[in-house]
């Protein structure tokens, strides 16, 4: 049994993740991050979901740059294949659900 409290979660760099479930491959992770990630695509399906702050997405959709904000609440799912990078407004706290030893 576990209680977190995402708002007051924090790591000592950007991306830093609090582990919080792996269920049959799938994990469950709480990121903290002040800093862009990098343009990737998952090995699977991944679901982001915005739980403090708000977040620029950027994707790319048959070969064309979009973005989107997310804002607290705001939920992003990349199927396989979605080519997409995030890039926090600030602080942000992110749940991520992805297949274990997704980039």
């Amino acid at each position: 049994m576990k209680i977190i409290r995402s708002q007051s979660f924090t790591a000592d760099r950007a991306w830093g993740a609090l582990d919080i479930a792996n269920m049959n491959g799938i994990t469950t992770r709480l990121h903290w991050t002040d800093q862009p990630y990098k343009w990737h695509i998952n090995d699977g399906q991944e679901v982001f979901v915005v739980l403090d702050g708000q977040v620029r997405m950027h994707y790319r959709e048959e070969g064309l740059e979009k973005e989107v904000v997310l804002r607290v609440g705001d939920i992003f799912y990349a199927s396989v294949g979605t080519e997409h990078v995030a890039h926090p407004l600030g602080v942000a706290r992110i749940l991520v659900i992805e297949s274990e030893g997704s980039v």
